[in-house]
């Protein structure tokens, strides 16, 4: 068979020249390509470690502004608390006031209505004692038919009065 024997002739130059390509093709992406890719990868995993550590730092940087940012507001907030306890207490202190002014003038309303209650009582037995004085001459003159004086009746009312 022919083709048996030329194994034998093409088969060290197809090995030759095999050899050959696969070695300029390791060459051209071995020393050519490769160090290229390594150095994008490299350049790549920097870029990634850089922007990781910028993003801790922005993190940590937030961190210590939110940290800042609560402690002013816990000491607005207590400020706040110290002002409304303030105003409540302003406040306190006026309707106290206030109160305290309309009971005097609720106590001097009520002394000058017991004054005038006392009045028109004084005044009240004053009447009823004349008025009693009055019924009391009636009735001596109509019973005993006598006639009495105003003053001696007045009299024995204020008596009668002084007694019951």
């Amino acid at each position: 068979m022919p083709q048996i024997e030329q194994i034998a002739t093409t088969l060290s130059s197809q090995v030759f020249w095999l050899l050959l390509f696969f070695g300029l093709t390791f060459v051209l992406v071995g020393l050519g390509m490769v160090p290229k890719i390594m150095g994008t990868v490299d350049l790549r995993d920097q870029q990634i470690a850089g922007d990781l550590a910028a993003a801790q730092a922005a993190r940590d940087a937030a961190d210590l502004e939110e940290a800042a940012w609560r402690k002013r507001e816990n000491e607005n907030r207590a400020a706040a608390q110290g002002l409304i306890a303030d105003a409540k207490a302003k406040a306190a202190a006026a309707s106290s006031a206030k109160l305290a002014e309309a009971q005097g003038r609720i106590d001097a309303r009520i002394v000058e209505a017991e004054a005038g209650i006392a009045a028109a009582q004084n005044s009240a037995m004053a009447e009823i004692e004349t008025v009693a004085a009055d019924a009391a001459r009636d009735i001596v003159a109509r019973i005993a038919g006598a006639d009495i004086e105003p003053a001696v009746a007045q009299a024995a009312v204020k008596e009668v009065m002084a007694h019951g």
